[in-house]
């Protein structure tokens, strides 16, 4: 067992509750919508309480104790973040509502949180929902939330972290202790070192998008590498990355170019 890995041990047995719910937003328009939304389809969200802001949020969890909040990410006296960390530690499901802005999704995305993007959609709002339902046993928000905020914060890029999701587990890993990925049909395959592997439910491209910005690069269509992972670059058949886990990866014709400068530059 790696060092670097928490693991959250998590049982996903779908139970039909009666959630308490709180929505903080301080557009009025949106929360409106979001409780038609809710109540129409959404059977297990039964009770359903509002606020506007900060101050007003805080009240409300305190007095109402919600099993899910749905928590706008700009808010009139602050953010949600502030929010969240005012609090020290909760217990709650949360789900982020934000307008479409690239580098904070890709914040959430890589703390595993969930957030619905405006206008909301409603099979977007159905998931959340049920994703909430299933986790509400979960004790990993709070380590969640910790991953969010270095994600937002102005870190050093190895000290970054991802949250990853199998069926029983939850891990918190270094980005830069990833080696490579590797895609096998529908899911995504985690190489660490030594020889520590880790399946994940989602496809390579999504975390193609996500890790690219750290240095991560496609070099196969069923291949994505840190590229600080690299010990040496075999240019028979066609050429292949031997990397520091032993492991060797293709490089397709239209990528061996890329590859080949990147190599040279480093």
């Amino acid at each position: 067992m790696l060092q670097f890995l928490n693991l959250y041990k998590i049982k996903c047995n779908f139970v039909a509750l009666a959630l308490r719910t709180l929505i903080i937003d301080n557009e009025e328009q949106i929360r409106v919508g979001l409780v038609k939304q809710l109540k129409a389809l959404c059977p297990s969200v039964t009770v359903i309480k509002e606020a506007t802001g900060v101050k007003e949020g805080l009240k409300a969890i305190t007095e109402y104790d919600p099993q899910l909040v749905f928590l706008d990410v700009e808010l009139d006296d602050g953010t949600g973040i502030e929010l969240i960390k005012q609090l020290g530690s909760f217990n709650f499901q949360l789900v982020f509502i934000t307008a479409h802005d690239k580098y904070a999704i890709n914040a959430f995305k890589l703390s595993a949180i969930d957030f619905l993007l405006k206008p909301i959609d409603a099979d977007d709002l159905i998931k959340a929902v049920e994703k909430a339902e299933e986790n509400l046993k979960s004790k990993s928000m709070d380590q969640q939330f910790q991953v969010l905020q270095e994600s937002l914060n102005n870190i050093a890029i190895g000290e970054k972290k991802i949250v990853l999701k199998d069926s029983e587990s939850i891990y918190f890993v270094k980005v830069s202790d990833i080696v490579h990925c590797k895609a096998e049909g529908p899911y995504t395959e985690f190489y660490f070192l030594p020889e520590q592997k880790i399946i994940i439910s989602k496809s390579l491209k999504e975390y193609e998008e996500l890790l690219e910005p750290f240095g991560f690069i496609r070099t196969h269509h069923s291949h994505l590498i840190n590229i600080k992972r690299i010990v040496r670059f075999d240019k028979a058949d066609g050429g292949s990355l031997v990397l520091e886990n032993k492991q060797v990866v293709p490089v397709s014709q239209r990528k061996r170019e890329q590859i080949m400068e990147l190599l040279t530059n480093m």
